[in-house]
């Protein structure tokens, strides 16, 4: 089984990404094979992963895919590799509001039996580090804590008191990093800002964390520790497999039997799962990916259109003005053809967005807000569209600051009960638009169901 880490920290905001995408970095430097990992839902690290390793950053969400997929899809993420770093989400213990471990890093190290390395801001304390540190090892004895790399490091002398505070700790040092504003990313209003939207100053900033980790980490003693992990025994999560449980695709397609579905991409568009278009692929359908910025068609032979998650609202003056290729998805949506759009999607297809106009093909009005919508959430399809029938349940996310208003002319797409009841999105002909994120591998039958009504 693959060597593997899981880098976590107590709080967000001490440095995770910036540790695991340069120990990413670094190692792959070093000729390892390294697979990427992201604990929870998050789309925008991933970015920085692939472009640290050169393979797709994968998310691991025990809420959205229930406990049982976090190995299987870790191993299928991980195959061929020779070490696999999975990011942590928040502090360590921190998982789904009201729902005990679940979805925290700490149960998806011990589900991957996956040693954990402890990032610490320690730029304001020194002995009390060391509390710190025994508090998290101690809290739980099947979470294995194998290191701490202290982050954000002020001078040699502060790296003595840090160092001697953690001597009998029984956490070795397995890093020191100074402060360095060269490795920053830079945030906005939902977090980092997507590799997509710059990809040269990330690349920059890739180059100075694996260098920052090189000069400040044991990378030794971290492949070790990596390598102490015990065997995984688990089966790898595949589309093709996953799809077998419903009737399998059909064999033999010819190319003109398999429907094209075009998937929405470019810096507007930066959200999205790899088993989505995995699991597209596996079900029968041809995935072309398209920019709403820059084209001005969709691919030739669109029967289907995904469009997912990312930041319209930035991008929303460049969007309005390119009409041909409204016009085109407005066409495509009349047409009765299937189209899933999620959060960013929605608010592409609505009429307006922040008074611009979008493609209309909802009867409905987007606009920036100063309020963060934030959370998992449970769901159940109340209307039948091409991604579920009436009464499918399934878990989703919510991270928008933008909110929609309806008009008329369409059914709601989830019913939600948490963290308060309400109808949610959009069905309308062919078209499922909502605000919630949805991991296809939880629900595979969704992608198999898409395809076929692809098909004429």
């Amino acid at each position: 089984m693959v060597a593997r880490l899981v880098i976590a920290a107590p709080s967000s905001g001490a440095g995770k990404t910036t540790v695991a995408t340069g120990l990413m970095a670094a190692f792959a430097g070093r000729g390892l094979a390294v697979s990427p990992h992201k604990v929870g839902p998050d789309y925008i690290d991933p970015g920085y992963h692939a472009l640290a390793t050169g393979r797709p950053g994968r998310n691991l969400d025990a809420f959205m895919c229930g406990t049982e997929l976090v190995a299987p899809l870790f191993a299928h993420g991980a195959r061929g590799c020779d070490l696999a770093v999975v990011e942590g989400v928040m502090g360590l213990y921190d998982g789904a509001a009201d729902q005990g471990e679940l979805a925290s890093t700490a149960q998806v190290a011990k589900v991957l039996k996956a040693p954990v390395v402890l990032v610490v801001d320690a730029s304001s304390q020194s002995r009390s580090v060391a509390a710190l540190v025994h508090g998290f090892a101690s809290w739980d004895p099947e979470v294995r804590i194998g290191g701490v790399i202290l982050n954000k490091v002020a001078t040699d002398r502060h790296e003595h008191l840090l160092r001697e505070a953690l001597g009998g700790s029984g956490v070795p040092v397995l890093g020191v990093l100074r402060r360095a504003p060269a490795v920053s990313t830079p945030s906005r209003h939902l977090g980092l800002v997507p590799v997509a939207e710059r990809h040269t100053e990330a690349l920059d900033a890739v180059r100075a964390q694996a260098e920052q980790i090189r000069s400040g980490c044991d990378l030794d003693a971290l492949l070790a520790l990596a390598r102490s992990a015990p065997e995984l025994h688990t089966a790898a999560w595949s589309p093709e497999a996953a799809l077998a449980a419903g009737s399998p695709a059909p064999d033999g397609l010819s190319p003109g039997d398999r429907p094209v579905v075009a998937v929405a991409g470019g810096a507007a568009f930066t959200f999205s799962y790899a088993e989505h278009a995995e699991l597209l692929r596996a079900a029968g359908a041809d995935v072309v990916a398209f920019d709403p910025l820059r084209d001005e068609k969709l691919p030739e032979g669109t029967r289907g259109l995904v469009v997912g998650g990312g930041f319209p609202e930035v991008y929303a003056p460049e969007l309005a003005a390119n009409e041909a290729l409204r016009d085109a998805v407005a066409a495509l949506a009349r047409s009765g053809a299937p189209v899933a759009a999620e959060c960013a999607g929605l608010l592409y297809l609505a009429r307006s967005l922040d008074g611009r106009p979008m493609c209309g093909v909802l009867e409905a009005d987007a606009r920036m807000t100063q309020r963060l919508t934030l959370g998992y959430r449970d769901a159940v399809a109340l209307s039948d569209s091409p991604l579920a029938a009436v009464g499918t349940r399934l878990r989703g996310h919510e991270f928008h600051r933008t909110v929609i208003e309806p008009g008329a002319g369409a059914a709601p797409a989830w019913g939600l009960r948490q963290p308060e009841r309400r109808v949610e999105g959009f069905v309308r002909d062919g078209v499922h638009a909502s605000y919630v994120h949805t991991h296809w591998a939880a629900v595979p039958g969704t992608a198999r169901r898409f395809v076929e009504h692809c098909r004429p």
